[in-house]
């Protein structure tokens, strides 16, 4: 899955003016502007989605040591991400202009989009490892490689996991 829409660039661009922890994790110091769109769309395409999560887990690593987290309880969850297509005129289970993205149950609804997988801690609510599949993939089938990229993080930061909290 690829970033598109202007308008999630613009919501990170209005947060990034205003959350004094955002912009201290993106090295912006204080009275100093904060990144424009065009400088996050560049990033993330020049980055790439595989170089970006390295960046985000070691991030993680680097808050779970800075804490002195030795165990932690975890609480596994998806949420929804509507796609910004529409669907296919041939076939309705499917986006036109973004093919990743399909139709998939959201709440008593069904929307066209992903399901973003995360592993959460409990008690400092900070995103362990995260997965994006389409909204129609079944959750259990992401919850093994979840948790187990959850471990490698919890493990290069010294951590182990004590408790798993999820739904069925």
């Amino acid at each position: 899955m690829r970033m598109k829409g202007t308008r999630s660039l613009r919501e990170f661009t209005r947060i990034l003016d205003v959350d004094r922890r955002l912009r201290r994790f993106c090295l912006i110091k204080t009275g100093e502007k904060g990144y424009t769109r065009s400088v996050i769309s560049r990033f993330t395409t020049r980055v790439g989605a595989e170089r970006l999560q390295l960046i985000i887990d070691e991030k993680v690593i680097q808050l779970l040591r800075r804490a002195r987290v030795e165990e932690v309880d975890v609480v596994l969850d998806p949420s929804s991400i509507k796609a910004w297509s529409i669907r296919r005129p041939d076939d309705g289970k499917v986006g036109f202009s973004d093919s990743d993205a399909k139709v998939g149950r959201n709440g008593r609804g069904y929307d066209l989009g992903y399901k973003l997988h995360l592993s959460v801690e409990q008690k400092r609510i900070l995103p362990l490892a995260l997965l994006v599949a389409p909204a129609n993939d079944n959750e259990k089938k992401h919850a093994p490689s979840l948790i187990e990229r959850t471990k490698m993080v919890l493990g290069r930061a010294g951590a182990r996991l004590r408790r798993l909290i999820g739904d069925s």
